[in-house]
């Protein structure tokens, strides 16, 4: 069929028919959008009609010949396609009819087609040979209104904190004397907390606002500063001033939290230990009451039981050590206690020794030592006693009478400094995806040789495929901890140990997708991202150690996996015969799922981005994941293994379920949220974040579900072209969304990122 004897109706529907066969993803559903459009198009004859459907049939797809004809078309028109029109292709075949002739309204199906299909510019400009004008972000959405989803009921907070961020005193530069920069960073410290931000967390009557969820949201907004200034921030009023409000009494309250917050008195969280570093438990340094003096004397007794590793050792005047509490010769387990560790002019007291652990990998700014003590005295009354205490007359004495609920109970209540060394580790991912993609969108490389210009890096499918999934996993994590902390604070609910298991898992693995996100962004600037001066270097250096303090991740996973292993036993003791049906059942519901074919080679584009089909699949792996193992210990137990070493058999396993639980504990969260936004534009676009989530999290995790028999290799290619397809279809939004990250301009100081 020559060019000229197509008809209006026709020609209009060629680009469109172009882009969708060259797309090898063309599903059943997706012929169906298009069929319905044409169908209802009324402006079609029958003739018109006819030949549109006859090359929509999958079953008889177009021929080769058939397809070059239609580029021919496209490339003999001479008209721009125009990325920054609101519906680019449907204007693009517009423009193709006003050429060919004089009638040429807007034709509002083929809108709609392109809108259903979810069809942007990058997935077809390499298709047509024509001029293509560009322009780098597209203005659909706006960046404002996504950061104010985020920041949510915290939104006055989070503002007026970036305010205060534009002093100079918060200009980055590159400092590399450990001294000059720890100097520095206490300086920075030391005027947030005349801002009255050091004691924000705290009660009112101590200068505070009572606000922890906001203090979380302001801590992750100062990664965009600098990752030292953040923990030193925190360990001086998260971790010092939060075990003297959290395990402290209206004593010690009174004496210390306010000037902690003003930063009057500095302070240090004296818990890890050389020997000792996640198993807290396990310390060795001692607390031993002194009946004749009404004292305790701290000591620490072997080479390896000094206090290693804590943050502002070196400028602190006092420390919440935690040792094991001694009374009448018996050991009550793990209590905090106040010591002043330094006098009025600075200088060490009696028995007190601190070395400087010298530079590190990262946070040069926080000075990190080593602390011993020597038969150390200091009053009773130090004892942090909202849990244990030491009566006047020398008793022990706790309203929690089982030693392990008592030591979980204290630890439990500092559970927020886990979840805000993932909102710390989740900032410093957002500002290297927000480097990295604002390099991508000015820096050019390569082409066709045809081409004036090089194609944006950010063109590049392989780019788009190793930001744009991070940028969705942010906006995920992002809504999954401020629920997390707003669970946290709820003091309705005093025992927490579940928040405390989710946290685990989800400080687990934030971490380390800031790192892999933080290294990413890194390669993907090339050598501009190894330069200092563009942040990434010290951002992959600072959130390292994201992933071992605050409890090593491994160790937290499995935490994590025990918590769920543990509701899992107690559902099954409190329902008896019921529980053991239920999940009889489950199991025959999930055989009767994976051995379906018309389920597991499902890759219907409805199918694979709905909601139920990820929740289905996270939930299968997860229950799975836990009925193995509790299956795997009791074989262990019953063969007389100890359950210790039953554990130690199953590791690995239950490193795999503190993933697959955190993972579905994120999602579930996000999906919730989601469906509580009012505004229908913002809605889908968030939706769309979490299908990518989602389908990437699936990805990465087919070799298991194929295992499984969950689902088969056609459906596992699928998610992976599914994964590309999504990545592709943000590409023209990826500025607005690292934009909604709400990162001041005045913190974004890379000379790459400008």
């Amino acid at each position: 069929m020559e060019t000229t004897t197509y008809t209006a109706g026709i020609l209009q529907y060629i680009p469109f028919f172009y882009v969708i066969w060259s797309d090898d993803l063309l599903s059943y559903s997706e012929i169906s959008v298009v069929k319905n459009a044409i169908k209802n198009d009324d402006t079609l004859t029958k003739e018109d009609l006819s030949y549109l459907l006859k090359n929509l049939d999958k079953k008889k797809p177009p021929s080769y010949q058939e397809i070059k004809h239609w580029k021919q078309v496209i490339s003999h028109s001479k008209i721009k396609l125009v990325e920054s029109d609101v519906y680019p292709l449907a204007t693009f075949s517009q423009n193709m009819i006003c050429h060919h002739f004089e009638a040429c309204p807007f034709n509002n199906h083929l809108k709609d087609i392109e809108i259903n299909l979810g069809i942007q510019p990058n997935h077809y400009n390499h298709l047509f040979e024509v001029q293509i004008i560009k322009v780098t972000s597209s203005s659909f959405y706006n960046p404002l209104e996504i950061d104010n989803i985020l920041k949510g009921e915290h939104a006055p907070v989070v503002d007026a904190f970036r305010d205060v961020l534009k002093d100079p005193i918060f200009k980055w530069s590159i400092r590399r004397e450990k001294s000059a920069f720890r100097a520095h960073v206490l300086k920075q410290v030391t005027f947030l907390a005349k801002e009255g931000y050091g004691a924000m967390a705290y009660p009112e009557a101590y200068g505070g606002t009572d606000n922890m969820p906001a203090y979380a949201a302001v801590f992750e907004n100062m990664m965009y500063v600098d990752g030292s200034m953040a923990i030193k921030f925190g360990v001086q009023f998260g971790l010092f001033g939060g075990s003297i409000q959290k395990l402290g009494t209206k004593l010690h309250h009174d004496t210390y939290l306010s000037e902690t917050g003003k930063a009057t008195i500095l302070g240090c969280f004296a818990m890890t230990e050389t020997g000792h570093g996640s198993n807290v438990r396990g310390i060795k340094t001692t607390a031993t009451f002194d009946k004749e003096t009404d004292s305790i004397v701290i000591h620490t007794p072997g080479e390896n039981d000094n206090k290693e590793y804590i943050g502002n050792a070196l400028d602190s005047t006092m420390a919440s050590v935690f040792a094991q509490l001694i009374v009448e010769g018996k050991n009550h387990g793990v209590h905090a206690i106040l010591v002043n560790i330094r006098d009025a002019e600075h200088k060490l007291m009696p028995g007190v020794t601190i070395e400087d652990n010298g530079y590190k990998l990262g946070l040069n700014g926080v000075d990190n030592g080593k602390i011993w003590f020597h038969q150390v005295r200091v009053p009773r009354e130090n004892l942090l006693n909202k849990y244990g205490d030491i009566t006047p007359k020398g008793r022990y004495h706790s309203d929690i009478e089982n030693p392990s609920k008592r030591f979980f109970t204290m630890l439990g209540t500092l559970v927020g400094g886990r979840i805000c060394v993932a909102r710390a580790g989740l900032g410093g991912a957002k500002k290297a995806l927000a480097i990295a993609v604002k390099h991508a969108l000015k820096r050019r490389q390569f082409n066709d040789s045809i081409k004036v210009q090089e194609d944006l890096l950010m063109d590049y499918p392989s780019h788009q495929l190793r930001l744009t999934p991070a940028i969705a996993s942010c906006y995920v994590y992002d809504i999954t901890l401020t629920h997390m902390m707003k669970l946290y604070s709820d003091t309705t609910v005093p025992d927490k140990r579940k928040v405390e298991t989710q946290v685990a898992g989800l400080k687990s693995i934030i971490t380390w997708f800031a790192n892999d996100t933080i290294q990413e962004c890194r390669e993907a600037c090339g050598g501009k991202g190894y330069l200092m001066e563009n942040q990434i270097a010290d951002l992959k250096g600072d959130v390292d150690i994201f992933t071992t303090f605050e409890g090593d991740n491994h160790v937290l996973l499995q935490l994590a996996a025990k918590g769920v292993l543990s509701d899992f036993k107690s559902e099954l003791n409190s329902d008896g015969f019921t529980a053991v049906l239920k999940l009889l059942g489950a199991r025959i519901s999930d055989t009767l799922t994976t051995i379906n074919p018309a389920y597991t080679n499902n890759v219907d584009t409805v199918h694979l981005y709905s909601s139920k089909f990820h929740k289905d699949a996270f939930d299968y792996r997860t229950r799975r994941l836990t009925y193995t193992i509790a299956m795997r210990i009791r074989d262990y137990v019953k063969k007389g293994i100890p359950s210790y070493q039953a554990f130690l058999k199953v590791q690995t396993h239950l490193l795999e379920l503190g993933k697959a639980y955190s993972v579905e504990l994120a999602y579930n969260t996000y999906i919730d949220f989601t469906a509580t936004i009012e505004e229908e534009k913002n809605r889908l676009l968030f939706e769309k974040l979490g299908v990518l989530y989602a389908l990437n999290e699936l990805k990465k995790d087919a070799s298991w579900y194929l295992e499984q028999g969950y689902i088969s290799g056609t459906k596992s290619k699928a998610l992976r072209k599914r994964v590309e397809r999504l990545s592709t279809e943000l590409r023209p939004h990826i500025g607005t969304l690292v934009d909604g990250f709400g990162i001041p301009e005045h913190c974004m100081q890379a000379p790459i990122a400008k």
